[in-house]
């Protein structure tokens, strides 16, 4: 008997519609609803193991789990070594560079006359990569919460955030600049794992792909209210 497929799953934001997902693939998802705080649970021929979203990356690329679902934001800030196989297209949300609305006339040129341009973030490696293909010479404020309160305090300049309708931005009279990227959820894999049962996984990443396809999320704003 082969051993079970062991399957990183986010808690959080994206897990209703990630039950949704399993579900529409043919994976038995009674036990994780039914899990208490079980973190690992045992789902016939599947181990589901429950994490927080950051850390999937590091599960999946160091083999403690087969594959895994997790935001592509998630994978940008982390630039874990893991295969992504599918794009699920639910938790959709953007990377955007933001600025206080009244200072959107202020050019770039200005900054760099002024010095670096100091920028606040939860997410440095994204940003810092942002500016860096844009030639952009900035220093990087790492945050653990919310960034739309630097500019407002004299903190930074600019935000690097991820956004879904961008309510919050405007609550706190930030605009954007530009965007960075879109984030989904997706499905990825470890290579090793991938190589050894690629059809189980493949045929997960199909099924998945599948549903997606045929607009199975029934919200592209489930992950956040930002």
């Amino acid at each position: 008997m082969s051993r079970p497929l062991r399957l990183a799953l986010p808690q959080g934001a994206l897990w209703e519609e990630t039950l949704v997902a399993l579900e529409a693939a043919g994976l038995a998802t009674g036990a994780l609803r039914d899990g208490g705080r079980r973190l690992v649970i045992e789902a016939g021929a599947v181990r589901y193991i429950l994490a927080r979203p950051s850390d999937i990356p590091t599960y999946v690329a160091h083999g403690a789990a087969d594959a895994g679902i997790v935001g592509k934001d998630v994978l940008l800030e982390s630039d874990a070594d893991v295969l992504e196989l599918a794009d699920l297209r639910y938790g959709r949300c953007r990377f955007v560079v933001a600025a206080p609305a009244d200072t959107l006339d202020r050019s770039l040129d200005e900054y760099r006359h002024l010095g670096s341009l100091e920028v606040a973030t939860k997410y440095p490696r994204v940003a810092a990569e942002h500016f860096q293909r844009r030639g952009i010479q900035v220093e990087i404020i790492k945050l653990g919460g919310s960034a739309e309160v630097a500019p407002q305090v004299g903190l930074a300049d600019w935000i690097v955030d991820l956004v879904a309708t961008g309510r919050t931005l405007a609550e706190n009279r930030l605009a954007v600049v530009e965007e960075i990227a879109t984030c989904t959820a997706r499905l990825v894999a470890n290579r090793v794992a991938y190589a050894r049962d690629r059809e189980r996984i493949a045929t997960l990443a199909r099924k998945l792909e599948d549903w997606a396809g045929r607009g199975g999320s029934a919200s592209s704003d489930a992950r956040s209210s930002r």
